[in-house]
């Protein structure tokens, strides 16, 4: 079987909508699996959008801040005794290893280097996340089973 029989045959299972073709000889062995096929996929007509003319941006005067300066201050400063535990990927962020299991941690449970704190779930593998530091969870700043961005804190830890 030559490049131009092998490239008309991956032509032809695009087309058929299969999700995996063999083709054996008694010396030669093709798989051809498709990473759609066996699924539906539904296309949705969406509505045009039509661009219309952007009035021109005007400042507006200065707001005030809702909450007041120094209580802003103390509440930045209270984090900033904390150190943050964050996503060293883009994935999933589990704080269970099963559905039926109990959480990793939870707030006031004692970290140490090495333990696992969490699961982030990345290309159906899911990665133990393990703390660098050793304290006291304070708070857990991500819900479960939602998406997390690389580098995305994901925990408050007291070190004292």
């Amino acid at each position: 079987m030559d490049i131009k029989d092998i490239q008309n045959l991956i032509k032809f299972v695009s087309k058929a909508e299969v999700s995996e073709v063999k083709y054996k000889t008694k010396d030669f062995e093709i798989t051809i699996k498709t990473p759609l096929a066996g699924s539906e996929v539904n296309y949705i007509p969406q509505a045009p959008v039509y661009q219309s003319q952007i009035a021109p941006v005007v400042p507006a005067a200065p707001v005030q801040a809702a909450v007041p300066v120094a209580e802003q201050a103390s509440s930045e400063s209270d984090d900033s005794n904390y150190i943050t535990i964050k996503a060293p990927m883009i994935g999933t962020f589990y704080r269970r290893p099963a559905p039926d299991k109990e959480v990793f941690v939870g707030v006031g449970d004692e970290v140490s280097v090495g333990k696992v704190v969490c699961v982030i779930e990345a290309m159906k593998l899911f990665n133990q996340i393990e703390s660098e530091v050793s304290g006291k969870i304070v708070k857990v700043l991500v819900d479960d089973a939602t998406p997390v961005e690389y580098d995305q804190p994901l925990f408050l830890v007291d070190p004292s």
